[in-house]
């Protein structure tokens, strides 16, 4: 049971990494579809800096600057050019999902490198992985597991405990009010859909290096969209945002556990279940009534500052 727990944690990152990007450019106001695509973009970039330099640093640095550069995109055209932001999101999801296929033709079935794979291999964070029970399974994992948790914790304090969070909240609730107020209502959208598309990359980066470091096309299947219904799901909470990450990923690799201990189950029918469950959890995420659970007031809305 332990090291199927322990594999959990590792199938969740690629969906936390992408929802805690989403979380933060809807905080922002602006509703982006596009997180598939920017996945896509961020696995094969960090799989193609990886392989081909061997540094891991540049490997992770490269998917976040894929993922970061889809969103600028988005950005550009949602808030300079107030561009209607779910057709520029689905837009840049088959751009990603091209893009991703067209560079990583060259690399198609190709192993990242050794100096790469075992950069990423399981540590053990002294002390805490002696815990029982839980110590092997959250505290003797990969740098990049880590990585999640940290951003998840960090995201929580900014949101909640920082003036810029404040702000960013502001500008998501009324970004007239905040224009107002004295906030650059810009600089606040651009900044964080552009970390947002970052960490989304990261997301993508964490697939293509750590959990199958093989380039193959399709490699995403559909966490992007699985992202987008768990900020919903989260409330646009960080550690709710882990939690619901943490049960999707057990969803995902449901099937291998079921076949390991004998239960002989159709695998397209265990591969369903993640998407029945995003479909069954948007719809009771309808049903949510405290202000504090709902979606951003001024989410999806193009702001025009010579109209407020």
């Amino acid at each position: 049971m332990e090291i199927f727990l322990a594999a959990v944690v590792v199938a969740a990152m690629p969906i936390l990494f992408a929802t805690l990007g989403e979380l933060l450019t809807e905080k922002a106001g602006n509703l982006n579809l596009g997180v598939e695509g920017m996945m896509y973009m961020g696995a094969v970039i960090g799989f193609k800096a990886g392989f081909s330099t061997g540094s891991p640093l540049l490997a992770i640095l490269g998917a976040f600057a894929a993922g970061a550069a889809g969103a600028s995109i988005y950005a550009f055209l949602t808030v300079t050019l107030r561009a209607n932001q779910v057709v520029t999101g689905l837009t840049l999801t088959i751009f990603g999902t091209g893009f991703a296929n067209f560079v990583g033709k060259s690399v198609n079935g190709l192993s990242a490198p050794i100096e790469v794979r075992s950069f990423f291999t399981p540590v053990e964070i002294p002390g805490l992985a002696e815990l029982p029970f839980v110590g092997s399974i959250l505290f003797n994992q990969s740098v990049f597991v880590y990585l999640g948790y940290t951003l998840t914790a960090a995201i929580a304090i900014y949101l909640k405990k920082t003036k810029a969070g404040l702000n960013l909240k502001a500008v998501g609730e009324n970004a007239a009010a905040a224009d107002a107020s004295g906030i650059n209502v810009i600089f606040y959208k651009y900044m964080h859909i552009i970390v947002g598309g970052g960490l989304c990359g990261l997301g993508g980066g964490f697939m293509s290096i750590v959990i199958i470091p093989i380039w193959q096309e399709s490699i995403i299947a559909g966490r992007g969209w699985i992202a987008v219904a768990l900020v919903i799901f989260a409330s646009w909470k960080p550690v709710k945002a882990l939690f619901g990450a943490l049960l999707f990923g057990g969803l995902s690799i449901l099937g291998y556990r079921l076949q390991s201990v004998g239960i002989n189950v159709s695998q397209y029918l265990v591969d369903m279940i993640p998407y029945i469950a995003t479909i069954v959890i948007v719809v009771l995420s309808t049903h949510k009534n405290r202000k504090e659970d709902m979606s951003p007031a001024d989410l999806g809305n193009a702001y025009f500052r010579e109209e407020r």
